[in-house]
């Protein structure tokens, strides 16, 4: 490969607020995390309260967007930086050089956790995948599913995505357009017809008595298990801050896109389908030798046990079929998520690279289709070894998964933080939503991270055993950090801490120069 200056290829802006909406929505999928985590959330001992958790989750979520909005909105010209460029920005647009000597830490360390989820997740949902492929091939062929068979629709999983990423965000945008619309589709009528189901036979014994029933909680410890499982579901809103390189409107369309993608998603298809999975739950729901909730929580599909009751009932005995449909709209969906986790993870890591905080050629991009191709490549790989593990075992599958969900926590924790940071002292700011709302997301999503730890390892058992594994996992990720600056300070000479006069380039593609303690520097953007 001939040498680039990463300065000399850059993306393109071809996004309005509808194509940033699309692709942040793309990685908070309804259809696809309803059928891969119901299991989950069907524990018997908490199961009741599953719809006020995830209102709950959500309304966390919603705290940790207001911050990444109000980031976007001030720091437009972050590029594909996202988190780790607001961490920098927020320290060096302060007046006093005292606190510049920290820019660089925090911008790394929060580049570091921006790893620790965005190069995890896609290779877990390459495994979600590989094993629903696996549930739809064994409808017709029982004896499909040896380890190399679903290793190997991991790979081709992981190419597929990684091939639409290469060509680029505006492929990714038409791709998840498609997929965002089919399974919206696929999801109301999915709920619709559970919620008919219960009023076309009202004979059947139903867990919850009534509609109340299904949005109260029901009991607080019970509650608390579930908002950890929550959580997970409605991450992915951030995406958008890392296509501000690619947004025509940055300073409009992304801070817009942050919260649009996750009241649209979440406020309106998620409290939907699961209002109706629960609606629906009943005794006559027999898998595993066991009703209700226990056949759900034992059931490896339980979304596609009721979508064959539901298509049996009231679709002239066609479940077998509904089901398999809706399992391929989940297909399409987690193709979806996967591409916009990857999208944005080597759009951080080409931040990274372009701020020489990686190796430079993470900077470079594509000459042809202004995608940062080497990060993609890498990401795809990875992503199919990830997801390859994940799929041999339950064990394995728990431990990417949880990696990939500390990573997550910390990230939004932090940046919660520094939205708290980057509005302190301005003048004219709006304090709701630059000090209380972040600072509550920073709040709960730390206990979130010690309550999601804490309730895995209180279980015991492989549980127990997985979140260790992750745990350790972890904590060798942030040693391995550390020594890269360490080493980085011995060979190169440049120092953990900025000295107070630093000047920093950026990794965006504004090639936004900021001079420590310059007024003119940053621009606010309010």
């Amino acid at each position: 490969m001939a040498a680039q200056n990463p300065s000399e290829v850059k993306m393109v802006p071809t996004l309005g607020l509808t194509g940033v909406t699309i692709n942040a929505m793309a990685l908070i999928a309804p259809g696809a995390f309803l059928w891969t985590t119901y299991q989950l959330q069907a524990n018997p001992s908490s199961a009741m309260n599953m719809w006020a958790a995830v209102f709950i989750a959500t309304a966390i979520a919603l705290l940790t967007a207001v911050a990444y909005s109000a980031l976007a909105n001030r720091y437009p010209e972050a590029g594909a930086g996202s988190s780790y460029y607001f961490a920098e920005a927020s320290v060096l647009h302060k007046e006093e050089h005292r606190h510049f000597k920290f820019a660089r830490m925090s911008k790394f360390l929060v580049g570091w956790a921006s790893h620790l989820y965005y190069w995890i997740y896609p290779g877990v949902m390459v495994a979600f995948m590989g094993l629903l492929i696996t549930y739809i091939i064994q409808t017709f062929y029982p004896d499909f599913g040896a380890p190399w068979q679903e290793v190997l629709v991991c790979v081709v999983f992981a190419g597929i995505v990684g091939a639409i990423a290469y060509v680029g965000v505006t492929g990714s945008t038409l791709a998840n357009i498609v997929i965002n619309a089919i399974q919206i589709i696929a999801l109301v009528t999915f709920s619709v017809l559970a919620i008919i189901y219960r009023a076309q036979h009202p004979a059947v014994h139903y867990l919850h008595t009534s509609a109340l029933s299904v949005i109260m909680p029901h009991d607080l410890s019970g509650l608390i298990q579930q908002s950890t499982i929550a959580i997970l579901l409605v991450v992915g809103f951030e995406s958008a801050t890392a296509l501000a390189a690619e947004s025509k409107n940055p300073g409009r369309d992304i801070p817009r896109g942050v919260l649009l993608s996750l009241v649209i998603q979440a406020v309106v298809f998620y409290f939907l389908e699961y209002f109706a999975a629960n609606y629906f739950i009943n005794t006559g729901y027999h898998a595993a030798g066991k009703t209700g909730f226990d056949a759900a929580f034992a059931s490896g599909a339980p979304i596609g046990d009721m979508a064959k009751i539901i298509g049996d009932q009231m679709l002239g005995g066609n479940g077998l079929a509904f089901a398999v449909i809706l399992a391929a709209t989940v297909v399409i969906a987690l193709i979806g998520t996967a591409l916009s986790c990857l999208n944005t993870g080597v759009r951080v890591t080409y931040a990274m690279g372009k701020d020489t905080e990686l190796p430079l050629v993470f900077g470079f991009l594509h000459g042809k289709y202004r995608t940062p191709h080497v990060g993609v490549i890498v990401l795809s790989v990875i992503s199919a070894i990830i997801g390859s593990y994940g799929v041999l075992n339950i064990d394995n599958l728990t431990q990417v998964t949880l990696i990939s969900n500390i990573g997550t926590f910390i990230l939004y924790g932090l940046t919660c933080l520094i939205c708290i940071v980057a509005f302190a002292g301005v003048v004219g700011r709006n304090f709701l939503t630059t000090f209380i709302f972040p600072g509550l997301g920073a709040l709960l999503n730390i206990a979130m991270l010690i309550g999601v730890l804490y309730f895995a390892i209180a279980g015991g058992g492989t549980t127990q055993t997985d979140t260790i594994i992750a745990g350790v996992f972890s904590l060798l990720w942030l040693v391995v950090g550390f020594a890269y600056l360490y080493i980085r300070k011995l060979v190169k000479g440049i120092p953990i801490l900025y000295p107070e006069d630093h000047k920093a380039s950026f990794g965006s593609d504004s090639d936004v120069v900021l001079e420590a303690g310059s007024d003119s520097a940053l621009t606010s953007g309010d």
